[in-house]
């Protein structure tokens, strides 16, 4: 089971931190992703990170602007997101796919609620 948390309403330019709590064990054997998906739009990946934090995958959009990271001890991923833009609003999702690698983003098979991420003018 994945539970987010961290969204809310930020001005341009602020910053979020999006965290992802997984229960249940082998937490160290799945990759993890940030998905997200605002209003008429189809969801797309953010960002993923592989068990080892060692392959990240960041989509164009977000470079040099959110970090993903994950907690392996406390079973938490992380989404560090700075300079928020208006156009980051949407609903972000965690995911994870008990896999070695994040490739396909097709392959993410398991899915929290989502939290809402609001970025004003």
């Amino acid at each position: 089971q994945l539970v987010e948390s961290g969204g809310g309403l930020v001005q341009a330019g602020g910053s979020l931190r999006l965290a992802c709590s997984a229960s249940g064990e082998m937490f160290n054997s799945y990759v993890f992703g940030w998905f997200r998906q605002a209003p008429g739009k189809e969801r797309e990946i953010v960002a993923a990170i592989s068990w080892s934090s060692t392959g990240r995958y960041y989509t164009d959009s977000v470079k040099d602007r959110f970090t993903i990271s994950r907690d392996n001890r406390n079973n938490t991923v992380y989404l560090q997101m700075n300079n928020l833009k208006p156009e980051d609003t949407a609903v972000y999702y965690c995911a994870a796919h008990f896999s070695g690698t994040y490739y396909p983003f097709s392959g993410f098979d398991s899915w929290g609620q989502g939290t809402q991420v609001t970025v004003s003018s």
